[in-house]
């Protein structure tokens, strides 16, 4: 791993870089994808929505800010790799023809007192587009190898076999979110990660040598070919997507079916363990708190835990999101 390591970080230091200008195109390819929404996915219809114009997903947002901290942060260059985000927050739609840039200010570092060969920075970033307007911010921490020490011999890996998906049937009544029930998970089913997809996500969003190159990744940390933190959290929304379709159908036989808004971002994001090629991991949603919205009439404000577990029964994916959601049924 070379090009880039932890002594090259002063706190209080600044780094900037972009631009990176969005396309309709692309905002539309990474819903269809991943995110299914009206208000991502057609301009026309998007009128009628929470949002009322077409917008990127906040999963692209990030994955668009990792492209640019690769860049100009991390120089091109591989880290060691991140442990997760302590909060992130989605201010303003990212629109078509946003020239998207970051602002990153090195917050501290701390070398890792167990693993002589690395140390960990905690970056506050923020992004903002072409009038100078913050769209996303968001507080990490990322792992860089240290010069002069020996590294950690890569781990020991074996890659999982794929595995055949069968896709639930199953499904639930949809709630309007003053009555919706606290502490049910829903199942919201597997994914599988294959390298094919991994290497793709990455050469978009996440072009690191352990997510794009199988024999590079052999020799980092990690030792072997994994998914970008972001792809798992993408997979989890793609998860929701489908799982919720089947439940609008259910709900709909019988009554009304409750719209969901944009979310304002998420807390406690948690990359536990690599998810390595050939992985599957089932994803669980839990509502665990809920309010009126004082600024939207009719909506509510949604808190959820969501995990994903891998085939071996390991939670390797965790983290606490919010989201709007249609309150009451109208009278």
């Amino acid at each position: 791993m070379t090009g880039i390591a932890f002594e090259d970080f002063t706190p209080g230091s600044v780094i900037e870089g972009g631009p990176l200008t969005v396309t309709e195109a692309e905002i539309v390819a990474f819903a269809a994808e991943f995110d299914p929404q009206p208000f991502h996915l057609d301009a026309e219809a998007a009128k009628a929505t929470f949002v009322g114009q077409l917008i990127g997903s906040g999963w692209q947002t990030a994955g668009f800010g990792m492209r640019l901290l690769q860049e100009h942060v991390f120089r091109g260059a591989t880290s060691m790799g991140s442990p997760g985000i302590t909060e992130l927050r989605w201010l303003r739609p990212v629109l078509p023809g946003d020239a998207l840039r970051i602002a990153v200010k090195v917050e501290s570092c701390r070398a890792s007192n167990t693993k002589p060969d690395r140390g960990f920075v905690i970056f506050a970033m923020t992004v903002l587009n072409g009038a100078g307007e913050r769209v996303m911010t968001q507080d990490f921490s990322v792992m860089f190898p240290r010069r002069g020490t020996e590294p950690l011999p890569p781990r020991a890996v074996t890659l999982a076999e794929p595995e055949v998906l069968v896709e639930p049937d199953d499904a639930e009544a949809l709630h309007f979110l003053e009555s919706a029930p606290l502490g049910t998970a829903r199942d919201l089913g597997r994914h599988h990660f294959t390298p094919e997809a991994i290497t793709a996500f990455a050469r978009t969003y996440d072009p690191q040598a352990f997510h794009l190159d199988p024999e590079a990744a052999r020799r980092t940390h990690f030792g072997g070919l994994c998914a970008s933190g972001w792809h798992t959290a993408a997979a989890w929304m793609k998860r929701l997507h489908i799982t919720r379709e089947r439940d609008i159908a259910f709900t709909a036989r019988t009554g009304p079916v409750p719209q969901l808004g944009p979310s304002p971002g998420f807390r406690d994001m948690g990359w536990l363990a690599p998810v390595y090629a050939g992985d599957t991991l089932r994803y669980t949603c839990t509502l665990v708190d809920k309010r009126a919205a004082a600024s939207r009439p009719g909506w509510g404000l949604a808190t959820h835990e969501n995990v994903g577990v891998n085939q071996r029964g390991e939670t390797v994916f965790r983290f606490t999101g919010s989201v709007f959601w249609q309150w009451a049924r109208e009278a």
